[in-house]
């Protein structure tokens, strides 16, 4: 496969529209994020790299997170998160409390925010600290000692949280909260607020493209969970627009408010693009027309 040309397409067709859409403004930190930015990029299983545009601007990792902090559950051989979130796609908002009600508190799949705060709650309880074992993980594929949570943004989720608040308590009414409220949140909201740039992102994306393999070619994830964590990527990690990305990028996906979208050619590559301005679903405009562009270049849909 020739990446260059095909990096070299996809910011030929994002530049006319870097800077569209509307940053998150609801979350302080990322409401003064320039818009006029864009990354890209692209890798491989057999350790190369190809980028494009801003790829070395951090950026706040925000839902895409909840793909990492699911992985690291399930390499603990954790199955019995499932018991406490479903594997279903909902048609409701990603902050929904309607339907959590109607089911009992438990969330329809890990990457809504109800159900990732479960996520984020279960591996608290497996490890006592959950940001903890994520900077790690973070650190150790990216190669960068130095990665870690942005403060301001995890003050500002803080401080605009009352809606996950609703969520975790309408949960632990139903008994399906391991920790305190207050607890799983702390870490749930730092784990949504890491700093981390495109380049860094597609490589830390590699351990579901490569099935579970680490950097250090350690064993994370069985092929299954990695399966199963592409398949919800394709059908939940895009918000509503989900049904959108199979249609158009035909890639398992996970995207972020932040402006960041992580999308995966299992065992091929990674791929990672952020442009701050978001659509009306909450996906990065940008991002979404470079990962169109690239799977329709490279031929690399996986329908």
């Amino acid at each position: 496969m020739d990446y260059p040309h095909v990096v070299d397409q996809v910011m030929s067709a994002v530049r006319p529209h870097i800077g569209e859409g509307a940053v998150a403004d609801y979350i302080p930190g990322l409401a003064k994020v320039d818009p006029k930015q864009f990354g890209f990029a692209v890798a491989t299983a057999d350790g190369q790299l190809y980028t494009g545009g801003d790829v070395h601007v951090p950026f706040a990792i925000e839902s895409i997170s909840k793909a990492f902090a699911l992985a690291l559950v399930l390499g603990r051989k954790d199955a019995d998160v499932w018991k406490r979130v479903r594997r279903e796609p909902s048609g409701m908002a990603f902050n929904d409390l309607i339907e959590l009600q109607l089911e009992n508190g438990i969330p329809r799949n890990p990457y809504i925010n109800a159900g990732a705060i479960v996520v984020a709650d279960e591996l608290l309880a497996d490890t006592g600290d959950a940001v903890a074992a994520l900077r790690d993980f973070f650190r150790a594929e990216t190669g960068n000692p130095a990665l870690d949570v942005d403060s301001v943004i995890a003050e500002s989720e803080l401080r605009s949280g009352d809606r996950n608040r609703a969520i975790s308590y309408l949960m632990a009414s139903f008994g399906n909260m391991r920790n305190t409220v207050e607890l799983a949140l702390d870490h749930y909201f730092r784990q949504c607020s890491f700093s981390i740039t495109c380049a860094e992102l597609a490589k830390a994306g590699l351990v579901i493209a490569r099935h579970g393999l680490r950097a250090d070619g350690s064993r994370l994830l069985s092929e299954d969970d990695a399966r199963h964590i592409t398949g919800l990527m394709t059908m939940c990690g895009t918000y509503d627009g989900a049904g959108e990305y199979a249609y158009r990028v035909g890639l398992p996906t996970k995207s972020g408010v932040g402006g960041g979208l992580l999308a995966v050619v299992p065992g091929v590559c990674s791929v990672a693009a952020w442009g701050p301005g978001l659509d009306a679903k909450g996906n990065s405009v940008s991002g979404g027309i470079a990962l169109e562009t690239f799977s329709r270049t490279g031929g690399f849909s996986v329908f």
